[in-house]
């Protein structure tokens, strides 16, 4: 019989996908990176507990792109400042990703708020454009020139905060306590310059970051980086707290707050 492959993977296979995945090369990008002091409150608002406002109400959009042989990938997010227990990291709210491979893992993974979109980083001379997109609707766009170089940072650890959760089958809150997981991202940087420029906020339903308006811009830049994760489950957090904000994650809110109705398949 001709193999199944919908079947089981033999142990030999299993262990030749992890040794693939652990002797990964370093993948470069080509990135935009805007970072604004932002509403204090509506910083706050946006965080589900335990996670804190940090002392400042930054907000950073990163927009990048990847050369991948035969698989160019865009990537992008909006998050904003925020501490967990002493911990001062990042709490994205959107996470645009223009394939679905990307989007499944950091879903099912870590829990990141991925959602498939349409990014874009496009430099002609000294002249930079970037932008996310998601339903037609560019709702973080940067425009400006290259001014100068800078200094390249030290490789440096950041920190990123996510809610791994599953919604429970009858649409009332999950099937088991939500997971905080902290995500530590490894980063090294090759190029890096500062862009003289603005960062627009557009009206849209389905990511709402107009609601966290530029109120200084704090930096601009464009530059080439790499960087690997590493995750780790903290605590379980409460689910009565966090349903109100699970809405972040979807673009319907009835995919997750109504249940099907009696009798009815999905």
């Amino acid at each position: 019989m001709a193999r199944v492959r919908y079947g089981a993977r033999t142990e030999a296979e299993i262990a030749a996908a992890r040794a693939a995945r652990s002797t990964l090369p370093d993948i470069w990008s080509t990135g935009v990176v805007a970072l604004w002091e932002s509403d204090p409150d509506a910083v706050a608002a946006v965080l589900p507990p335990p996670l804190k406002p940090a002392q400042r109400p930054l907000v950073r959009a990163n927009i990048s792109t990847v050369e991948l042989p035969g698989y160019p990938l865009g990537a992008g997010s909006v998050a904003v400042a925020a501490v967990h227990d002493g911990h001062e990291g990042w709490y994205p709210l959107v996470m645009p990703m223009t394939h679905e491979r990307a989007l499944i893992g950091g879903r099912e993974v870590f829990g990141e708020p991925k959602k498939l979109g349409e990014v874009t980083v496009e430099r002609d001379g000294l002249v930079v454009r970037a932008a996310l997109a998601r339903h037609g609707i560019e709702f973080v766009e940067v425009r400006g020139a290259v001014s100068g170089s800078l200094p390249l940072p030290r490789p440096t650890a950041k920190l990123d905060f996510y809610f791994k959760f599953l919604p429970a089958v009858d649409g009332e809150g999950f099937d088991s306590d939500p997971v905080l997981i902290h995500c530590t991202r490894h980063e090294k940087v090759r190029r890096l310059e500062r862009i003289s420029g603005d960062v627009v906020l557009r009206e849209s339903l389905y990511d709402p970051v107009a609601d966290l308006p530029v109120r200084r811009l704090v930096d601009l830049t464009i530059g080439e980086k790499t960087s690997d994760q590493q995750g780790r489950a903290v605590e379980r957090v409460s689910a009565e707290a966090l349903l109100p904000y699970i809405h972040q994650r979807y673009d319907d809110p009835q995919q997750i707050h109504d249940g099907p109705p009696e009798g009815s398949v999905r």
